[in-house]
Parts: C-alpha cells; structure tokens; sequence
C-alpha cells in the first residue's frame, strides 16, 4: 500500500516542535536524518531512543500518513496546530509499503525496559539476557501502527509493566491496553504473566497490527482486539493507555471506568507540563496518582478507588 511522504528542513531547537506537530495531526511515523549528510545511504533515526536525542544541528525530517490524504489540507492543519513554525518548504512525494518496512528493519535494535521485558524485532537474534528463562520476549513488526519501544511514552509504559510484574500485579490477571497501536504494551503484559488481554484502538490498521503480532508471538489465544463501538464494557485490574494528553482528558470517565475498583491505571503520551491536567482529570477517581518524566514525555499512574 502506498504512503504520503512529507519532507521539510529543521532545526535540532524546532524538532520537538515539528513532530509533535506531525503526530497530532496523524503521522503514522517520524524519521529525522542528518541534512548535511554526503553518503547516500546516511541512516535515518526512527523515532529517537530512550534518553537520546539528535546528533545533528540541522536535520531532515520525514513523516508517513495515508495515501489518500490531501496535501493542502495537511498543510493548512499543520499551520492551524501551531503558527509559529514554517510549513511553506514541506514536500510530498508518494512512496511504497516496502520502503518503510525496508528501513525499520535495518535501524530497530532489541531494547529492555526494566528488569526482564525485551522487546526484540523479528530479523534479531536474541541478545545476551533476552533468553534467561524468565525473560519476557516481545517479538515486533509495529508495521504501520505506532509503536516499537523507543518512544518514551511507550518505554515509560512497558517499565510501568515490568514492575508491576515484579510485584506480583500482572500473573494471571487480565490487561485491557486502551489505544494498542501495535499492541506492544499488551503483548508485554502477556509475556510477562497476564492471562489475557484486551486491546482497543480507533485505527483499523492496528487493530490488524496487534492481531498479527499476536499471531506471531503465538499468544493470539489469550489477546482480543476491538475498534472502540465493539470493546467490550468490562472493567480490568490493569488498564494503559498510552495517547495523547488531550484524549486522556476528554475520555477520563470512558477510560476510568475500565480499571476496577483496586485496579492499576497507567497514562502517558503526556508532554511535560500537560500531567496536571490529566491528574486533575482522575482525580475523582484515583489515589496515589503520581507522574513519572523521561525526556519530555511523562506517565501518570494511579490507584481506582474502592
């Protein structure tokens, strides 16, 4: 399947700008490479890893949306979303599937979050310590649909998961993760003890993502995936969700009342200075609340009362 691709010059100050930009307005992924690199197979960073940030001062930055979406009108949302940034050298070309799988595979590299989870692509062997016997392996091809580890609002959830495991909190229970994207952070739980899981997201695209993940990590048997209207309305002792702070917020009473009493709830996708915010939004219904930083990205974790 084809893709839209947008280019545009940047700055290392304006990208966190630029891409958050990008993604609110449904970048399917984000690249940055050097601007000033001469060799014609100069490596793209994809999605820039956990306490890293850009080796470049001036970058290219590339982001994916859907084939079918116009160009003019993804300008003029670009510019609506924030009016301090230049749009006007944006370029659009159209490219195949498999030039985006092409590069994912030879940049992604297995990472660990916390005390056992990996999270390995296919075409790795397994790192040293990724097969210990009580390693929680998650083997991925995020595809199209977001989500592969590096981001920190996913590694901020997957670290949530493994010491929620470590204390006993995920075996055996039932996870819902609102918002799967690929279905990362439920395969995680899975791997690391859950009975089941549940994943519900708004794009198709993930909702197949998460399934064929599933399959391929042969847990499809403990693992459901629904677009929102067909999720269930059940309740679950450990609830993620990781989207963006404005949806947290406008979902607060859809989302809390998903956790059961006594339950565990993780939110992220949250920029630094937004937590307040989503915190107030649960107030009403978590103790404990407290918010977790990794670069500009934070978790908010919570208790549901009663």
């Amino acid at each position: 399947m084809p893709f839209l691709e947008l280019t545009l010059p940047c700055t290392e100050v304006q990208q966190p700008r630029y891409e958050r930009a990008l993604e609110d307005v449904g970048a399917l992924a984000v690249t940055l490479a050097d601007a000033h690199a001469d060799a014609p197979d100069e490596q793209a960073i994809f999605e820039p890893g956990v306490g890293q940030t850009p080796l470049w001062g001036e970058m290219t930055l590339t982001a994916l949306f859907p084939a079918d979406t116009p160009s003019e009108l993804l300008l003029h949302a670009l510019a609506a979303h924030d009016e301090g940034l230049d749009w006007s050298r944006a370029q659009f070309r159209e490219i195949e599937d498999q030039d985006w799988e092409r590069a994912w595979m030879d940049q992604y590299e297995p990472l660990k979050f916390g005390a056992r989870t990996w999270i390995v692509p296919w075409n790795h062997e397994l790192p040293e310590g990724a097969d210990a016997a009580d390693a929680a392996v998650v083997r991925l091809d995020p595809g199209l649909a977001f989500g592969s580890g590096t981001h920190p609002t996913t590694a901020l959830c997957l670290q949530w998961l493994d010491a929620l495991a470590g204390e006993g909190l995920i075996a055996d229970r039932e996870v819902l993760d609102f918002g799967c994207g690929s279905g990362i952070l439920a395969l995680a739980a899975l791997k690391l003890g859950a009975a089941r899981a549940v994943g519900v997201d708004n794009d198709p695209q993930a909702v197949a993502a998460t399934l064929d993940n599933a399959q391929r990590n042969g847990v499809e048997s403990r693992m459901r995936v629904h677009l929102p209207d067909d999720a269930p309305r059940a309740s679950y002792p450990v609830v993620v969700a990781n989207i963006l702070a404005s949806a947290l917020i406008e979902l607060a009473e859809v989302i809390g009342n998903r956790v059961a009493p006594g339950g565990r709830l993780a939110l992220s996708g949250i920029l630094a200075g937004q937590e307040d915010e989503v915190i107030a939004a649960y107030a009403d219904r978590f103790d404990a609340l407290h918010a977790e930083r990794l670069d500009d990205w934070m978790r908010v974790t919570g208790i549901r009362r009663g």
